[in-house]
C-alpha cells in the first residue's frame, strides 16, 4: 500500500482548509474587538468633554462634587458593558476555533479508520488482534477527548455565569452606594 499524489493534495487541501477557518474567525474576532474598543474609546472621549463642560459650569463645591458622583455610576455601566462584550468575543471566538478542531478530529479519525481498514485487509493473517487493539485505542482517545470537550464546555458555561453574577453585584453596590 502506498501514498498517492491524490491524497496528499486531499490532505494538503484539507491542512490549508483548516488553517483558512482559523485565521478567519481570528480576523472576526479581531474585528468585533477594534469595532468594540473604537465605540469604548468614543464614548469615553464624548462623555470627558461633557462631564468636563458640566464640572466647568458648576457654581459651588457641593454642585461639583454632585456631579462627579454622578458621573460615576455610568462610567461604572459603561466599563461593566465593554468588559462584558469582550468576554463575548473571546466566547463566540473559542466556541468557533472549537468547532474547527473537532471538524478536523473528526476527519483525521475517519482517514485514520479508513487507512486502518485497508491495511487490515492486506495484513497477514493473525493481525486482527493489532488491528482491533488500534480501534479501541482510537475509540478511547476519542471518548477521552469528547469528555475532555465537554468539560471545556462546562467550565466555559461556570465562567460566563460567575462572569454575569460579578457584573450584576457590581451594578448592585454602585446603585447602592448611589442611593447613599
Amino acid at each position: 500500500m502506498y501514498v498517492t499524489p491524490e491524497q496528499i493534495q486531499s490532505a494538503n487541501k484539507a491542512n490549508v482548509e483548516t488553517l483558512l477557518a482559523v485565521a478567519h474567525a481570528q480576523f472576526a474576532a479581531l474585528e468585533k474587538l477594534a469595532n468594540i474598543s473604537a465605540g469604548a474609546v468614543k464614548t469615553a472621549f464624548e462623555d470627558s468633554i461633557s462631564n468636563t463642560r458640566a464640572l466647568l459650569s458648576a457654581k459651588d463645591v457641593q454642585e461639583f462634587a454632585a456631579l462627579q458622583n454622578a458621573f460615576a455610576q455610568p462610567a461604572i455601566e459603561k466599563a461593566i458593558a465593554y468588559s462584558k462584550s469582550v468576554y463575548e468575543v473571546a466566547t463566540e471566538a473559542n466556541a468557533e476555533l472549537t468547532k474547527v478542531a473537532e471538524r478536523r478530529v473528526s476527519e483525521w479519525n475517519e482517514g485514520f479508520v479508513g487507512l486502518l481498514d485497508k491495511v487490515s485487509k492486506n495484513a497477514p493473517a493473525g493481525s486482527d488482534v493489532a488491528v482491533a487493539a488500534i480501534k479501541s485505542m482510537l475509540a478511547a482517545s476519542n471518548s477521552a477527548y469528547d469528555n475532555l470537550t465537554k468539560v471545556a464546555r462546562q467550565a466555559t458555561e461556570i465562567a460566563e455565569a460567575n462572569v454575569n453574577a460579578a457584573t450584576e453585584t457590581v451594578k448592585g453596590m454602585a446603585k447602592a452606594k448611589k442611593a447613599a
